[in-house]
């Protein structure tokens, strides 16, 4: 009985269910991409409602795989896509509006608005982000300004507001017969409302939004039990007990435990976390402060993170809107048939520049083009993009922090694409370490639900399953490591300042 802890992992492009038995390893798992929708340019939106089917979905394809029911089960651990905004009519259950992704750039009006007073890092200093469509707070404000009758709904109560783990466990707790409205520390650190000292929701912020405060979830650590799932799912009376969102899991997961510890994610877009401890560092580079994790009544960790919104979707680009691969694997058999990029470099500025630019106006280019450039080179060139831009995140951390990195912990599903790996020990000049258990997103929020019921003792104990799979050591020359780092910030610069008031 009580033998596994099941994580759902509520992703950017699908959803995953993933049973872990008590030495970390996957016992099983089912999985169920969404639609990916895209009404304007700029603008990237996801059905909850397929979400939450896809999670019910998910989580009986896992347990019937490996013959289990909810008495194998000892708690529910949550991770989710961050920034990603639902609001929804607590007394229906359904959304007003589709949820709108952390890659949309519609609120950009609501970000120069906000700014025009105090400039971008007008509330920083309280929440540790700078003014940028990324966060869910201009999200919220663009519905009820924009969704008919939606604020006069917000203003009377009937509406509620949370990233895909608020609308998760809202659901699997009940929803409309009495579901728990919830969020963990780490995703409310995403919002731009939650003062990272006080951890708590900050009235004048949410004044200049616009935004009622009755919308808001409550805070909670990322280690408790919040509730247990409702009568009507499979898995009935379990403890919900962890949630965190996906970077911060993936720290979990890598047992990046102590101060200085650090992991980069590689998936839709790139996350690199840096453990700063119980201390608040407020970055100089670019990089955002967010809280890392909270341990029941434990102390609040906290982060730098250098978050990057194009790696591993600029793939799925080359696939789906260019054809150039019919499948992402693809690509590093693509890439291979050249010996280098030919001189081209992608700088993937879909959704404007992040880390540690923060260029709203930046939009995608490619550079070095010649008669002599073919797919092959593209395709080279767009896993190089990953691991360059990986490279300004990490040297900004190290500004940051005063102490260079020695090697580097990576995750996600780009980790199996052995020549992106390689060039990017290359390119950082350090080592790049895979672990064994590369899920390190879902494990960490397994990890956050058994803590809390104690199916793991510690974070020591949790530690102790971390283990090294592969190391990828540096083989390029400093000098053809500077001159590739300089034409990449060349076709960076290329990028900046497109967008005019008559282009979009």
């Amino acid at each position: 009985m009580n033998q596994y802890v099941i994580a759902i992992d509520q992703g950017t492009t699908s959803t995953r269910a993933i049973v872990f038995d008590h030495d970390g390893n996957i016992v099983s798992s089912g999985q169920k991409e969404h639609e990916q929708i895209f009404p304007k340019a700029g603008w990237v939106e996801h059905d909850p409602a397929e979400i939450w089917d896809n999670t019910r979905e998910v989580i009986g394809s896992a347990l019937s795989k490996a013959n289990l029911t909810r008495h194998d089960i000892a708690a529910v651990g949550i991770t989710n896509q961050r920034e990603t905004a639902v609001v929804w009519d607590k007394t229906t259950g359904k959304a007003v509006y589709n949820a709108i992704v952390w890659q949309d750039t519609r609120t950009q009006p609501i970000v120069d608005e906000l700014a025009a007073d105090g400039g971008v890092e007008r509330f920083k200093q309280k929440v540790g982000l700078p003014l940028a469509t990324y966060f869910s707070g201009t999200k919220i404000k663009w519905i009820l300004d924009n969704v008919e009758g939606a604020r006069a709904k917000a203003e009377a109560g009937d509406l509620l507001f949370g990233n895909t783990d608020c609308w998760v466990t809202w659901n699997l707790t009940g929803g409309t017969d009495g579901g728990v409205h919830i969020t963990d520390v780490t995703n409310a650190s995403r919002t731009m409302f939650m003062d990272l000292e006080t951890l708590s929701w900050d009235e004048e912020i949410l004044a200049a939004f616009g935004v009622p405060k009755s919308m808001l979830p409550a805070i909670k650590s990322s280690s408790e039990v919040y509730g247990t799932v409702h009568t009507s799912q499979l898995l009935r009376e379990v403890p919900v007990a962890g949630i965190l969102g996906d970077q911060q899991a993936a720290t979990f997961g890598q047992a990046a435990f102590a101060k200085g510890g650090a992991k980069n994610t590689y998936g839709t877009g790139n996350f690199m976390i840096v453990n700063t401890g119980e201390e608040v560092v407020h970055s100089k580079n670019g990089l955002l402060t967010t809280v890392c994790y909270k341990i029941g009544d434990a102390k609040p960790v906290y982060a730098l993170e250098g978050s990057i919104a194009v790696t591993g979707s600029l793939i799925q680009w080359l696939r789906d809107n260019l054809g150039l691969i019919s499948s992402a694997p693809e690509v590093e058999t693509l890439a291979k048939t050249v010996e280098d990029n030919g001189g081209v470099y992608i700088v993937p500025a879909f959704s404007g520049l992040f880390a540690p630019y923060w260029q709203s106006d930046a939009r995608g280019v490619i550079v070095g083009l010649t008669r002599f450039v073919n797919k092959g080179h593209i395709a080279r060139a767009a896993l190089e993009a990953t691991a360059f831009q990986t490279r300004e995140v990490l040297d900004a951390a190290n500004a940051d922090s005063g102490v260079d990195m020695e090697d580097l912990r990576v995750d996600g599903g780009m980790v199996a694409n052995d020549a992106l790996m390689q060039f990017q020990a290359d390119i950082l000049g350090i080592p790049v370490i895979r672990p064994k258990i590369v899920e390190t997103t879902a494990l960490g929020a397994a990890y956050a639900a058994g803590l809390a019921v104690g199916f793991w003792k510690d974070t020591e104990e949790v530690g102790k399953y971390w283990a090294e799979d592969k190391r990828w050591e540096p083989k390029m020359e400093a000098g053809e490591r500077d001159r590739q780092m300089r034409l990449w910030k060349k076709a960076v610069t290329k990028s900046m300042g497109w967008v005019d008031e008559d282009v979009k």
